[in-house]
């Protein structure tokens, strides 16, 4: 149906808040996204958007014609979705999955891989960001994240318990100044991975055992915005470093690193899977989660004795 047609459209243009980027999204020529757009808003008799020079801005009535818009396509992708699942045990269609740089290499692509592999008929996309999308606008089934979903209509799955562990390379422990509690922090050369905007320097732990989580407001000569460098400047003895469990566990087992402060511990920092509530949630994507929460564990060991997860 045309109208359906342009509902898709008109959701897609909605998400890049561009012509161009629809054009480039759609294949498209921009005169025929520009072309396209006029049409609809002729046939419905109200202006949709409001185009400036850099972007767009939907109207109210543009506002009104996405949200029901989108109620209207999520039903029949639902449907179809339902009937395909009754059809065949096949998993096949879209599946979109957002995920954090250094996570997402090491792995959910991986494994997206293997899945794959596992089921032909899928057509995955990953897309790799340093900050969560808002997985509706972006129009991603999946958002692979660290801590608490940000917003309540999200469902959430654990994938992996994780907790941030204070480390250095021996080579620095053997000549670096006493480290008693957090707050000695401020004395030491502390390599900080700045992104996002958030407020890393600010590092927080909790006494192993349970207690009031400390903040101490930490700096040093270095410092980035990869955690891959700062982990490379921390291994060359530049001085102290808070990582996640699972990207370093393999440097502190092979004694590259050592774990300092034993009487502290850095805050969770667990994986989660999530995804919009609705009624019927599509078999690919419940299988996918499915895998994720099977096969992580298996990649990372469990945290040691002293960073135990206390739920």
């Amino acid at each position: 149906m045309p109208a359906l047609d342009d509902l898709a459209f008109f959701q897609q243009l909605a998400r890049a808040r561009s012509l161009t980027e629809t054009a480039r999204s759609l294949g498209l020529s921009l005169s025929a996204v520009s072309k396209r757009l006029k049409q609809l808003e002729a046939r419905l008799g109200v202006t949709l958007v409001a185009r400036t020079t850099r972007k767009l801005t939907l109207t109210p009535e543009g506002e009104r014609y996405l949200a029901r818009g989108a109620l209207i396509l999520e039903e029949l992708a639902e449907l179809e979705s339902r009937l395909a699942d009754t059809r065949s045990e096949t998993l096949s269609g879209p599946l979109r999955i957002n995920a954090t740089f250094g996570f997402g290499r090491t792995h959910i692509a991986p494994l997206l891989s293997r899945f794959c592999h596992a089921h032909p008929e899928l057509q995955s996309w990953l897309e790799l960001t340093n900050f969560p999308v808002n997985l509706a606008d972006q129009g991603f089934d999946i958002g692979i994240r660290v801590g608490e979903p940000p917003d309540s209509r999200l469902i959430a799955r654990p994938l992996l318990k994780s907790r941030r562990v204070l480390c250095a390379a021996p080579d620095y422990v053997a000549r670096m100044p006493a480290l008693e509690s957090p707050q000695a922090l401020t004395r030491h050369e502390c390599l900080v991975v700045q992104e996002n905007g958030t407020d890393f320097p600010l590092w927080r732990f909790e006494p192993v055992g349970g207690g009031p989580v400390q903040a101490v407001k930490v700096g040093g000569r270095l410092s980035g915005n990869d955690a891959e460098v700062i982990t490379r400047l921390a291994l060359d003895g530049h001085g102290v470093m808070l990582r996640s469990w699972w990207d370093v566990h393999a440097h502190l087992q092979s004694g590259a690193l050592t774990a300092l402060l034993p009487g502290w511990q850095g805050v969770r920092a667990d994986f989660i899977a999530v995804y919009e509530a609705r009624r019927h949630v599509p078999a690919r994507v419940r299988a996918f989660i499915d895998y994720l929460e099977q096969e992580l564990p298996r990649r990372v060991p469990p945290l040691p004795e002293s960073q135990v997860i206390l739920v």
